[in-house]
């Protein structure tokens, strides 16, 4: 099969982390997958340093471009836009986002447009239906991602580094301060959650959170707001816990986690992604819709 994917993305955020593991697994399973991503950013440097196919994103020469592929999948909104526009083959577009879909008519024919949507979670799923977005078009792929050999074995308790205020960094640092519980504003989870035994993940919306399954991954306990599609991921109190996004219930969740309840959640944890949220997972199933979309 091939497959062109746009990515417009200025940051190398969880849903750029996605395209960059399906984009290589393709490639690995014999497709012929070419990523093209916004000139000079961090997605297009990642692929190049893992001598991956990949290219600017012009978007203006999709038309010709595109004639080459079977379809386009399109990994963000100013992608869908352009993949509109401009692709001359079925286009495919993940959703990731967990806030409704605009109802103006430029977007709703901009919706109309794709074969296919691949929502990150059937919370998100769930949001692209009242749009007017004909259910059978619309296919739950979960992120994946790669369990390692071995869980992680530190003391730390993190939360993820972010200026977004919808995120909560501050909420968690004034709630380990109540606590009494040190506090790590992590800027590279894959670096430091081997070094983990539990992270606090905060945030007024999420689609599902690509953050929380690489700390599950990890065996990594995870106390994480209970919103959006996180509660797809996390049973509370069996993989995870699910709290509100006040300080008391924050500070709370972090007391609990101490070394003997990390290790249980985290051993339960890291059991059910390598069930369900591997990058074989996420690929299989995104191929599902690919041949879904070719089919139409």
């Amino acid at each position: 099969m091939k497959i062109l994917h746009l990515d417009s993305g200025r940051e190398m955020r969880g849903g750029q982390w996605q395209v960059l593991r399906l984009h290589r697994a393709l490639v690995e399973a014999g497709h012929e997958s070419l990523l093209l991503a916004r000139e000079a950013g961090p997605l297009l440097a990642a692929a190049s340093e893992r001598s991956l196919p990949c290219g600017v994103l012009r978007p203006l020469r999709l038309a010709i471009q595109s004639r080459g592929f079977d379809l386009v999948h399109a990994h963000d909104a100013h992608s869908h836009t352009w993949g509109a526009l401009f692709a001359g083959v079925p286009l495919v577009v993940s959703r990731r986002v967990a806030f409704p879909v605009r109802t103006s008519a430029a977007s709703r024919w901009k919706y109309r447009k794709a074969s296919r949507f691949l929502a990150v979670s059937r919370y998100v799923a769930g949001l692209l239906s009242p749009a007017g977005i004909d259910p059978g078009r619309i296919d739950v792929v979960y992120d994946g991602v790669e369990v390692p050999l071995n869980p992680a074995s530190g003391d730390a308790m993190l939360t993820p580094f972010t200026v977004d205020p919808a995120k909560g960094m501050a909420l968690a640092e004034q709630a380990a301060a109540l606590a009494g519980v040190p506090l790590t504003c992590s800027r590279d989870l894959e670096r430091d959650l081997p070094h983990a035994r539990a992270m606090v993940y905060l945030s007024r919306s999420e689609g599902l959170g690509s953050g929380i399954l690489l700390a599950m991954a990890q065996g990594v306990a995870v106390a994480a707001s209970n919103t959006g599609g996180i509660p797809e991921l996390i049973e509370d109190g069996v993989t995870g816990l699910l709290l509100q996004n006040e300080l008391d219930s924050v500070a709370r969740a972090m007391r609990q986690l101490t070394p003997a309840v990390c290790a249980a959640l985290g051993l339960a944890a890291r059991a059910f992604v390598s069930r369900r949220f591997t990058v074989e997972h996420m690929v299989r199933a995104t191929l599902d819709s690919y041949a879904k979309a070719l089919a139409q």
